[in-house]
């Protein structure tokens, strides 16, 4: 599995997400895919699936020490007491003593950000979280946040897929040192039907979904897949024996405009970033 490097941390690029993926589900997916070969598992306190996860990387039989794990505190938490009890007791429900990644996952003016980047810091030099993160944060909150932050931010986590222009994010990591983490890469699956997408992917030999996992990668830039077909997990994971060439990455960043950004809820989305 190829890792992405950023601020300290070794981050496996291809992970499994659980958004909208149902208990059960979750249970069953991720001791799936964990037992095929992923490394990274991705969840959030607001999913409502911790504690499926916990399960599922109980029954995987996958030494703890040999996954990366990643979750997110919610916005109704980042009150300093409310963020460290919500820690515990995700901790409680994945049945770990730490997560390797913790995120802030959305922006959320009602408490001070520095409030928020302490109780980061705070839970991590306590040993419940190796290392620490945002989520859908623009360019500016990227910055204000390394700022307040004694530790590295290792990376912002956002939408990103090839009908949305991430340039200036992409570019802000690199400045900061930080990765960026791409969830909704199919764009809710949009680019299932895409006649650019599908001339690749014929040229390859791969699937839709397989294509833009790849152009992802190859940016360095780590990748959530989400299934709840153990076949399509399989398949998602089999795109480390192929590259696309400069021009097949090129006609693929073509794809973005103007109104391709998907996940932006009234009340938690910042002012994004217009695209270079």
């Amino acid at each position: 599995m190829k890792i992405v490097s950023a601020n300290g941390a070794s981050i496996p690029t291809l992970g499994f997400g659980t958004f909208r993926v149902p208990g059960p589900d979750a249970e069953r997916m991720v001791s799936h895919v964990l037992a095929a070969g992923y490394r990274h598992i991705d969840t959030a306190q607001i999913y409502g699936n911790e504690a499926e996860v916990g399960d599922g990387i109980r029954r995987s039989g996958v030494t703890r020490g040999d996954l990366f794990l990643t979750t997110k505190v919610w916005v109704e938490n980042y009150k300093h007491d409310a963020f460290v009890a919500s820690v515990d007791e995700s901790l409680k429900k994945l049945k770990t003593d730490y997560v390797d990644l913790l995120l802030l996952h959305w922006p959320n003016e009602a408490v001070p950000l520095a409030e928020q980047i302490g109780a980061l810091n705070e839970v991590a030099k306590a040993g419940k979280v190796c290392h620490i993160g945002v989520s859908n944060f623009n360019t500016d909150l990227m910055r204000e946040a390394v700022k307040l932050s004694g530790l590295p931010i290792v990376t912002n986590q956002v939408e990103y897929h090839p009908y949305i222009d991430q340039t200036p994010i992409l570019r802000a990591a690199s400045q900061l040192d930080m990765s960026v983490t791409a969830y909704y890469a199919m764009a809710d699956g949009k680019v299932l039907k895409d006649p650019v997408l599908q001339e690749i992917a014929a040229k390859h030999g791969k699937s839709i979904a397989q294509i833009v996992l790849r152009w992802i990668v190859q940016q360095d830039v780590i990748a959530l897949s989400k299934t709840v077909s153990e076949e399509r997990a399989k398949e998602n994971a089999a795109i480390f024996d192929f590259a696309l060439t400069a021009d097949e990455m090129a006609a693929i960043h073509a794809l973005a405009r103007a109104d391709g950004r998907i996940v932006s809820p009234h009340g938690l989305a910042p002012v994004w970033d217009k695209a270079a």
